[in-house]
């Protein structure tokens, strides 16, 4: 003799939000409406299921067309880089072109912005009291001063820190003319 005693219920858990749905869902079970209950589940499920597949599928619809404007816009920088390689490349050949010609070749001086660079210095040998005093960048008058109130050796060392060239200067009273000194 088999006795047919209903399962024992299971227990789950659920979300506190859906506890008192749970509890109607159990009511309404043991009034005896279990087959349109599920009836009932399983079409709002289906409309979940397919609101989601609507959902997900616009979804990667707008990611395929993001990704093909992306693909678009590469694409279309790819061309523009390659066109820019290709004038750099002739260019580039240009100047070989010119390098082997021997248009610019290394045995020559090379040519530098200041142009008297390669030539011999000027000696300088004497200068009357107005032109010194012009180079020094003082009057006449105060280079006479500046000789005559300073022995010769200061004379010496205060114009050469005015000298454009570092050059000190001396004077000979035989000539009246002033002379390089000479390190």
């Amino acid at each position: 003799m088999t006795i047919n005693k209903t399962p024992p219920s299971e227990m789950i858990r659920v979300p506190t939000v859906l506890i008192p749905v749970v509890r109607q869902l159990a009511k309404i079970h043991r009034e005896g409406h279990t087959t349109a209950l599920l009836q009932a589940l399983q079409e709002l499920i289906a409309q979940f299921d397919s609101s989601a597949e609507l959902g997900a599928t616009t979804e990667l619809q707008q990611v395929e067309e993001k990704l093909e404007s992306l693909e678009t816009h590469l694409s279309q920088q790819d061309e523009l880089l390659a066109s820019k390689l290709e004038i750099v490349a002739k260019h580039l050949e240009k100047i070989e072109r010119s390098l082997a010609s021997g248009k610019y070749s290394n045995n020559r001086p090379r040519r530098s912005g200041y142009p008297y660079q390669y030539q011999q210095a000027v000696e300088i040998s004497a200068f009357p009291n107005d032109n010194l005093a012009q180079r020094l960048g003082v009057t006449p008058h105060s280079l006479t001063t500046e000789r005559e109130t300073k022995s010769e050796q200061e004379f010496i060392s205060w114009s050469r820190n005015r000298d454009p060239s570092g050059l000190g200067w001396k004077f000979q009273p035989k000539d009246g003319l002033y002379y390089p000194v000479r390190q």
